[in-house]
């Protein structure tokens, strides 16, 4: 069984998507609201695979003090959305996150699981990547017993996934672009890496184009969707047509 953190904050306006709200037609209320919606979809693709559900949160003092909910904790604004979300919420681990950025923090929990709990595969996701189904999982989960890294790359460089058999060294390891910093660092540790189907993940207002259309599309021939994040499209009122003043660009536009 491969153990997946969820490394994720609370969903709120300034702290959630920041980079999506100023480039984008969404608010920063929006874009949490999004963020919430993909988190939603990635706790119950993971839960519903053969994997174990596990979330890592930042405490309190290490989040922006503007983004600090005194009447509501990180730790229970995401218990609050696993318990709604979730089929069975109990068997959901919540744990801290330790480090001082996101490699220290990703890289540390893979590390405790591998070393300190012993378990065959650890993995990584941050739940911007709605696409990120149960059999996504089941499939990653898979190639681990062949390879000792497995990825799945995205847009920009990025990974919507990250998982391990053996540790490397994770300094940095998430540094973009993070695909070939993620290979580089395997192949220092000579771990033979695997490689998922590509996947987009959801930061700028160019990711979210992408997905709006990926959705529409799927919808449309009546292929399996992110429930959440499709709800939020289409309750947004997003679409996207061709900018042809940009060379057929996609421009986000609202309904």
């Amino acid at each position: 069984m491969t153990v997946v953190a969820v490394l994720a904050d609370p969903p709120r306006p300034g702290l959630a998507l920041p980079r999506l709200a100023e480039t984008s037609p969404l608010s920063e209320s929006e874009a949490a609201e999004l963020s919430e919606a993909m988190l939603r979809d990635t706790l119950r693709a993971v839960e519903r695979s053969g994997g174990e559900l596990l979330v890592n949160y930042r405490p309190d003092d290490d989040l922006p003090d503007a983004s600090v909910d005194p009447d509501e904790s990180a730790e229970d604004a995401l218990r609050a959305i696993a318990t709604d979300v979730l089929d069975d919420p109990e068997e959901a681990r919540f744990e801290v996150q330790v480090g001082s950025n996101f490699s220290a923090r990703a890289g540390n929990t893979i590390t405790h699981l591998l070393r300190e709990e012993g378990v065959q595969s650890a993995a990584v996701v941050r739940g911007d990547a709605p696409f990120l189904l149960r059999s996504t999982v089941d499939s990653a989960a898979m190639k681990l017993r062949t390879n000792e890294v497995v990825l799945g790359p995205s847009t920009d460089g990025r990974v919507y996934f990250a998982g391990f058999k053996a540790p490397i060294d994770f300094e940095g390891a998430f540094t973009a672009p993070e695909l070939e910093t993620l290979v580089a660092s395997a192949n220092d540790a000579d771990r033979g890496v695997g490689f998922m189907q590509m996947q987009p993940t959801v930061r700028t207002g160019s990711d979210l184009a992408t997905l709006v259309s990926s959705i529409r599309a799927r919808w449309q021939a009546e292929r399996v969707v992110p429930e959440h994040t499709a709800e939020f499209v289409v309750d947004a009122g997003l679409s996207v047509v061709a900018d042809d003043a940009r060379d057929g660009d996609l421009t986000l536009v609202r309904e």
